[in-house]
């Protein structure tokens, strides 16, 4: 009948018209296939020539980051290079007219954003670091489309030294250890790396914040934090990573942590409150005194909490020390000044929970651990601006401190071990810190708890108490190159005869695995939702 014919008429045409207002929204929302996201992830793109100690801030920003709940890793392309180059011979590989190197080394470089790329879509990542020299304006304006293209931010991060004793000493202490000069004499890699340099000075372009450069978001870090020039910083992960690599500094210096001496709540083994000295904590009081004069430290800082206990540990020491109230004990809320038993047996609940997952628990109007870091964190500001500092806490704070030191997990931190009557000489080294725990010899009781084997690990439904992102495990912060598994060959019809021509003839060049040139396959990923059945395209269209 008519009536039916336009009922259809009128059906098929809303439904064709709703595909198509579908289609459109979804394109709105989506960029080079990429989400829109309400905080996208962010790419710090490391500049500079090499020895200017662009990976020891990679690696040291990459701490801060995951320490602070944002999970970061960090893209070395020198690693990838040694993936896709089994055995490094010379400075030759870097000679900007060495034509199947720089290829394997561009090749490199987006097989790492490759999978810089997979970690902030696909992994959880919030930061990616891509550490490697970006010298270039063709570089870098490559990656720039890389971060539009996939709604990225990009954020760079220059080293500038020109000081050759700064260099010499970078190149002594960090450089001739590397794979790369394996079976050279220091001598022989020095001068290596040396002329290394000098090929990368022939086509650096330094970051120009008058003209070609104006518009990006970068802060220049000038002779090891002498000078900082900060340009059109965007969001509060850029003001944070400008406001940590204003503070820290390279010069050697030693921390020393420790707990205050044992207290009279400790015998009883009571939470929190604020008790104080034992006998035998006075005792460990005296032994920190002489201690610390014995170390023979040229202006010492020592830092406190506002606790009682914490403040008569220092008095021995004959030294002004300044009282924080960020290194306060934990807050345990309703259970202070409880035992554990006590704690089980009044709120066996949040007994059970606590175990469960210790970092993200929070005490019933207290503190979690997860609360504690965002509190101590002006606390590690200044240990890194200071030299040698001693820090006198308590045992959740100590842990949050001796995990940001020794790049340890939310997981792992409620459990570091830091016992009464002991300190921690922590000195940092070139990639990492040195930890050395030194008991003075007066007796304590033990207040560490272990982990219950039992309980089943995981956030769970502590979930409903906090929402913070969670610090990631910092295992693997430098992601494993992927050579292995790409696309293409790495040089497409590249004889094995010009191959060789990267290397010396006794050189053998391991390609291992596949490498695209331009990581130009697109992939098509179907949403089947209710109301939304749309195609986004995924990949590098434009490489």
């Amino acid at each position: 009948s008519p009536l039916l014919t336009s009922f259809f008429f009128f059906f098929f045409l809303a439904l064709l018209t709703w595909i198509v207002v579908m289609i459109y929204y979804a394109s709105l929302s989506s960029t080079a296939g990429a989400p829109n996201f309400a905080n996208p992830p962010t790419v710090i793109v490391m500049v500079g020539l090499p020895a200017r100690g662009k990976t020891y801030m990679s690696k040291k920003l990459t701490r801060y980051l995951n320490w602070i709940g944002m999970p970061t890793k960090v893209f070395n392309v020198g690693e990838y290079r040694r993936e896709a180059v089994k055995n490094y011979s010379s400075y030759d590989f870097f000679k900007p007219d060495n034509e199947c190197a720089v290829k394997i080394r561009e090749q490199c470089a987006l097989a790492a954003l490759r999978d810089v790329k997979s970690y902030l879509k696909d992994e959880g990542g919030q930061v990616a670091v891509f550490d490697a020299t970006n010298t270039t304006r063709d570089r870098r304006d490559l990656i720039l489309k890389f971060g539009s293209e996939n709604s990225f931010k990009i954020f760079f991060i220059e080293s500038v030294c020109d000081d050759p004793s700064v260099i010499a000493s970078n190149i002594m202490e960090v450089k001739v250890s590397c794979p790369d000069y394996r079976d050279c004499n220091k001598t022989e890699a020095m001068l290596d790396f040396q002329r290394r340099i000098e090929c990368y000075k022939t086509s650096y372009q330094p970051l120009d914040p008058d003209e070609y450069d104006r518009d990006l978001s970068f802060i220049k870090v000038i002779d090891v934090g002498r000078r900082f020039l900060v340009n059109r910083i965007q969001d509060h992960i850029q003001s944070k990573i400008v406001y940590y690599l204003m503070n820290i500094h390279v010069q050697p210096r030693t921390i020393y942590l420790c707990r205050h001496g044992e207290s009279t709540d400790n015998l009883e083994g009571r939470l929190g409150s604020d008790s104080g000295l034992s006998s035998q904590g006075k005792q460990f009081s005296a032994a920190l005194a002489r201690f610390v004069e014995e170390q023979q430290l040229k202006d010492l800082k020592v830092f406190t909490s506002q606790l009682c206990r914490s403040i008569q540990t220092a008095e021995h020491l004959g030294i002004p020390y300044e009282q924080w109230k960020a290194l306060n004990e934990i807050d345990a809320g309703v259970c202070e000044d409880m035992t554990y038993d006590e704690v089980k047996e009044k709120f066996p609940e949040e007994f059970a929970l606590r175990d469960e997952d210790k970092y993200y628990y929070r005490y019933p109007a207290g503190e979690s651990y997860q609360d504690l870091v965002q509190r101590v964190e002006p606390v590690i500001m200044e240990l890194e601006r200071s030299e040698n500092v001693l820090v006198i806490s308590h045992q959740a704070v100590m842990r949050c401190l001796l995990a940001y030191f020794l790049d340890k997990s939310a997981d792992e931190m409620p459990y570091l071990k830091c016992p009464l009557h002991t300190v921690l000489k922590l000195t940092p080294v070139a990639y990492g810190c040195k930890v050395e725990s030194i008991s003075l010899n007066v007796e304590a009781v033990n207040t560490h708890r272990d982990r219950p084997e039992e309980v089943k690990r995981g956030p769970g439904t502590l979930i409903r108490r906090n929402s913070v992102t969670p610090l990631t495990s910092p295992e693997s912060n430098i992601k494993k190159p992927r050579i292995d598994d790409l696309d293409e060959a790495p040089i497409e019809n590249l004889p094995v005869a010009s191959l060789a021509l990267c290397s010396p003839p006794h050189l053998p060049l391991a390609l291992t695995g596949q490498v695209s040139s331009c990581l130009g396959s697109t992939h098509l990923t179907v949403l089947n939702a209710v109301l939304l059945s749309l195609p986004r395209t995924w990949g590098f269209d434009s490489f």
